[in-house]
């Protein structure tokens, strides 16, 4: 929704290409593959839908949680192969309206804060933070961010208000692919689906229902470059630590404008710097 810092192109952009793929081979081969759609009609299989219901339920009813988030995309090199760069993320949420996602490596460290009221965006290798007031909410504040500073967090989907709800309208197909014993630890349940433009394939706990993998294609990358996300380390309801949406060290630091990266962005990228929109509460579309 709202598909870091580092990042402007996950999860809610789309792997439509690769859907494109899996209909062609389907078509060509003697046998549709296992776990894939008979014919080329874009379908919503009942069991892939009821694991992905599932899965946003028990997301949803969590006030608490928290997760590490090890995300890896591809970006083209000069030679032509692409080359895989990662980033790992820790995330903790407090609904509706609160967030911390601390990301340590790879590449410039950073820290998001967003304590219901304000958001901070700290470097701490450079001290520099920016900071605006922000919406009520963690989906509003997510979009108001992107919108705002290209701030994108791969994981997205699974802290939203409602994981499934965001992809329901636009979901084109969604088929079931089986089980596999090797994904985070444990038994998993893997499922595809194509919604607002992006392929996504998904492992989601057998028993617990929570996401250990995605990976995603998006529909406008002619270079079909892959992305994906792996979590661990979850727990929901926990008692959470006062404090631990807000930063001394980076309030503290020298302050420069909530604003776009690029020194000339679209005329729609967002308002002036220190304040983020309203918003409307849904991920950013990162067409």
């Amino acid at each position: 929704m709202i598909q870091t810092m580092i990042q402007t192109m996950w999860l809610r952009r789309s792997l439509w290409l690769a859907l494109s793929v899996l209909v062609a081979a389907s078509a060509n081969a003697q046998s549709p593959p296992a776990g894939a759609p008979a014919s080329a009609a874009q379908a919503l299989e009942p069991k892939a839908i009821e694991i992905l219901k599932a899965s946003s339920a028990k997301l949803a009813a969590a006030r608490t949680l928290s997760f590490t988030a090890v995300a890896a995309y591809e970006s083209p090199s000069v030679p032509g192969p692409a080359l895989l760069y990662t980033t790992r993320s820790l995330v903790t949420v407090q609904r509706p309206d609160k967030l911390r996602v601390i990301t340590p490596a790879d590449g410039p460290a950073s820290e998001f804060y967003y304590d219901g009221r304000t958001v901070m965006a700290y470097t701490p290798s450079a001290n520099l933070v920016a900071v605006a007031n922000a919406p009520s909410t963690i989906e509003a504040t997510l979009e108001a961010a992107y919108k705002t500073a290209a701030i994108y967090f791969p994981f997205t989907d699974a802290i939203v208000a409602d994981p499934y709800g965001d992809i329901a309208p636009q979901l084109e197909l969604a088929f079931y692919i089986g089980q596999s014993t090797v994904v985070g630890g444990v038994k998993t349940d893997m499922v595809a689906y194509a919604s607002d433009g992006v392929f996504v394939q998904m492992w989601i706990g057998t028993d617990d229902k929570l996401p250990r993998m995605a990976r995603a294609v998006f529909r406008k990358d002619p270079l079909r470059l892959r992305h994906q996300v792996q979590y661990s380390d979850w727990k929901l309801g926990m008692a959470i630590p006062a404090g631990t949406f807000a930063s001394t060290r980076a309030a503290a630091a020298k302050r420069i404008p909530f604003a776009h990266p690029d020194p000339s962005p679209p005329a729609d990228a967002g308002p002036a710097p220190g304040t983020l929109p309203a918003g409307t509460g849904e991920p950013p579309k990162t067409k």
